[in-house]
């Protein structure tokens, strides 16, 4: 698990060849819009994805083959993706590594636990997955009903991360300008990426419907998805942690959490000492059509920051939007 390798399995070059020309009759049809960083984003089934993305999301709807093991850890991006991946990480590979050799230390927990549209499907429209050391752990930011229905059928169980949108929208807009001041690329203005993310056209959104999706499927079938809340995380993180863990069926046991477990975890899995890493001060994740450096996945992780960028009028509008589209299903956010 701690270097995935993804090889090429041997296929009929005609048939690719036609699929992929299906694929791109498919996404000509589709509406689009200039994206933010990436540059064009595509309308495919109710979400906006970034068009470059779209063959491996295909690609993965099409050919991915669950395991009733495996393991999917779902988001919007920047609610707290690289945290869960490096704390589901270390839970699930605990008998196998210690805090002094765990792969957290040398690798971004990107490369842990792959993203199915940006890397297990980024250049083979059909990897082959079945060598990797199980249980098998990847993650997602597609929105639930648009998972492959192997997933959804099979006994595999899917852990979804969600963040105050108030947050989520500063956090992403910090990220965006990272990748455009990497990239060479123009900066555009706080009120120019609010806007988007309120009109529900960034990348994987609207916001509300994917958040919305996974948390009526955890509702209706605990058992497969489990919903966490970043600020949940953040305020009783042995708790939550002991959740997960029970989950994926591999509970803390009695002396490990005597001994301290959870809470060894927890320091190496925090913003601070992840963020220390040379590997993730210095290194860059491989990615085609942009420079991605690591060091751009740990910025503040905070609850609250929100406060210190948005104006009362955009904070009235997202909060308006939230009680509209969630709070009529329960669904509330701790603001600080």
């Amino acid at each position: 698990m701690a270097h995935q390798q993804f090889s090429s399995q041997s296929a009929i070059v005609g048939g690719e060849e036609h699929d992929r020309e299906a694929i791109d009759e498919l996404i000509a049809s589709l509406p689009q819009r200039k994206g933010v960083v990436r540059p064009f984003q595509s309308l495919y089934q109710n979400f906006w994805c970034p068009t470059y993305v779209l063959p491996n999301v295909i690609a993965f709807q099409r050919h991915f083959q669950a395991k009733h093991e495996d393991i999917v850890l779902a988001s919007q991006p920047k609610s707290g993706t690289t945290w869960l991946k490096a704390l589901v990480f270390s839970i699930v590979n605990r008998s196998r590594f210690g805090i002094s050799n765990t792969p957290l230390l040398t690798s971004n927990p990107h490369v842990l636990v792959p993203s199915f549209e940006f890397r297990v499907y980024g250049s083979n429209p059909r990897p082959n997955l079945d060598s990797l050391v199980e249980p098998r752990l990847f993650q997602t930011h597609i929105p639930y009903p648009s998972l492959p229905e192997c997933i959804k059928q099979s006994d595999c169980r899917i852990i979804y991360i969600c963040r105050n949108p108030l947050d989520a929208v500063v956090s992403s807009w910090h990220f965006n300008l990272e990748i455009a001041q990497s990239n060479d690329q123009l900066k555009w203005s706080l009120e120019e990426h609010f806007e988007i993310y309120c009109q529900g056209k960034m990348s994987f959104g609207p916001f509300w419907d994917q958040i919305m999706g996974y948390s009526k499927e955890s509702l209706e079938r605990p058992h497969k998805v489990l919903f966490l809340k970043y600020e949940d995380l953040k305020e009783d993180i042995v708790g939550q942690l002991k959740k997960v863990a029970e989950f994926v069926g591999l509970p803390f046991t009695e002396e490990e959490e005597e001994g301290g477990m959870i809470e060894e975890i927890t320091k190496m899995c925090s913003l601070k000492t992840l963020k220390d890493l040379e590997v993730n001060k210095s290194g860059k994740l491989p990615a085609k059509h942009m420079k991605l450096e690591n060091r751009n996945f740990f910025r503040k992780g905070e609850v609250g920051d929100w406060v210190k960028h948005l104006t009362p009028s955009m904070v009235d509008r997202l909060n308006s939007i939230m009680q509209e589209k969630m709070s009529p299903f329960g669904l509330e956010f701790k603001t600080s």
